[in-house]
């Protein structure tokens, strides 16, 4: 499925969950926060950061809060999508419509906007890039791809080095950094797509 470019056209997309999705859309327009589209799904935000999201799935759709670590959950219905990996996401999910309590929606969706006010968000800590050697090699006998790999932003960087170390297999290996010479010396990152 193609990224939708508005809210409008990504609602449109749902067949399944295309009416649940406008009920809590039209929840979050009822408050303070802007309307965007980022990733390709609804996302709504406050002073330009990021309050929550909504989305759909093959067997639910739901609110992502991007700091939803920080809300209180009196009604314990907050998931982590990934325990263990995601740090300060929480979903709020539903499977059918008649599951949406617009007030109980609106306590957490109140609770994160006065969060993001308050600044509250996990600091992320930054690890440094860990080039895999196949790359080092490549970049040591082509001064031209090295420059060009410098002059990269951090992500990038991390991206295609985390590109080439996830294969398994030596020949994998090889194949994906075939692949990334042209998008390093083009200045496009592996994710680009998505953004």
């Amino acid at each position: 499925m193609k990224m939708a470019k508005s809210v409008e056209e990504y609602i449109e997309n749902q067949e399944k969950y295309g009416e649940s999705l406008m009920m809590l859309r039209n929840i979050m327009l009822s408050t303070e926060m802007m309307e965007t589209v980022k990733w390709g799904v609804p996302t709504y935000t406050i002073n330009n950061k990021n309050v929550l999201g909504i989305s759909a799935f093959k067997k639910h759709f739901g609110i992502w809060f991007f700091n939803g670590v920080f809300l209180s959950d009196p009604h314990h219905i907050l998931s982590n999508a990934q325990e263990g990996k995601t740090k300060a996401l929480r979903q709020l999910r539903f499977s059918k419509i008649e599951e949406i309590n617009k007030n109980i929606v609106l306590d957490y969706v109140y609770e994160a906007i006065e969060n993001q006010k308050k600044g509250l968000e996990i600091k992320l800590v930054k690890k440094p890039v860990v080039i895999p050697k196949e790359l080092t090699l490549k970049l040591a006998e082509n001064k031209k791809l090295a420059a060009f790999f410098e002059s990269l932003s951090s992500g990038k960087k991390k991206e295609f080095s985390a590109y080439i170390s996830d294969a398994k297999r030596e020949a994998t290996k090889l194949k994906r950094l075939e692949k990334i010479i042209p998008m390093i010396l083009n200045n496009i990152g592996l994710n680009d797509k998505y953004k």
